[in-house]
């Protein structure tokens, strides 16, 4: 294990509560619906007692690990709340992208609502950041947000210095679909926001949705005119895809065809906050610096 590495690892282990600590905790039951929020809770030391989508935690976010205590009420979508008040939740964490759930949830539980992903609220980093302080006061836990928040900005500091003065490429980040559609990540998203903070442009340069992505064709790609642009593809990727581009004339026609123009990262969740951010300027900062 190279010494990135273990940094990585090493903010990893302090932002999150020990599991042997979590059964001491006397803090309130916090359902959430939303995986970032669950994965700042765990920084915050207040596990959750239940997230939705848990079966995919592993699959999308990784890190920090959820602990096995945690129950799975359902989808987002389709919460099932036979469950949810069975775990009875003093707290319920929702964002605006489930404001149809309100009304059932007001009733189980104090619902906390937090703005992360919105219309016209900017930079996500920014506004993750300022979502973790909002949290933090609602839960009364103000000094261990700042502690986290901390750690998260020496943690870029620290890739940027590790980054700085090499010959890095443009980057293009990506999440295959299939072999013909892709997700691409720019302005204002969380990935374009982490690749400022540690010195690593974006070759995607138009501007995105408040998500922070654009679905564009694999023939997109040739708008990407750097010669020495980098494609950044995410994992999981759909099985049967790079097999599909391999045989693609489309694909063999674009400069990411190009050996050493394409690299795969382990999973990192463009829909996250803080603790994603992390993650992904790691993962990232591990490849380029090894490849410089």
């Amino acid at each position: 294990m190279g010494i990135s590495r273990r940094s990585f690892l090493q903010f990893a282990a302090a932002s999150v509560v020990p599991a042997p600590l979590f059964a001491q905790s006397m803090g309130p039951r916090i359902v959430s619906l939303d995986y970032g929020l669950a994965s700042t809770l765990l920084s915050l030391g207040l596990p959750p007692v239940g997230i939705s989508d848990l079966a995919d935690w592993d699959r999308w976010v990784v890190e920090p690990p959820m602990p096995k205590s945690v129950v799975d009420i359902g989808s987002s979508f389709e919460v099932n709340f036979e469950i949810l008040v069975t775990l009875k939740p003093d707290i319920i964490l929702t964002t605006p992208y489930l404001d149809e759930l309100l009304p059932k949830l007001q009733s189980v539980a104090k619902v906390v609502r937090l703005e992360i992903f919105t219309p016209g609220i900017g930079p996500i980093l920014p506004a993750a950041i300022a979502a973790t302080r909002k949290l933090a006061v609602e839960l009364g836990r103000e000094n261990e947000a700042e502690q986290f928040l901390a750690r998260a900005d020496a943690f870029f500091a620290q890739c940027r210095s590790r980054l700085v003065g090499k010959n890095l490429p443009p980057v293009a980040l990506v999440n295959f679909m299939d072999a013909r559609h892709a997700r691409i990540y720019s302005s204002p998203g969380l990935f374009h926001n982490v690749l400022e903070r540690i010195g690593v442009r974006n070759a995607w340069t138009r501007e995105s949705n408040y998500w922070g992505f654009e679905t564009i064709g694999i023939e997109d790609l040739s708008k990407v005119t750097d010669p020495d642009a980098r494609l950044i593809a995410f994992d999981p990727i759909p099985p049967d895809v790079l097999a599909k581009l391999a045989q693609s004339p489309l694909w063999n026609r674009l400069s990411f065809a190009r050996p050493g123009h394409l690299s795969i990262l382990p999973p990192a969740l463009m829909f996250g906050m803080v603790n994603e951010a992390v993650r992904f300027a790691g993962l990232l900062t591990d490849l380029l610096e090894k490849d410089a």
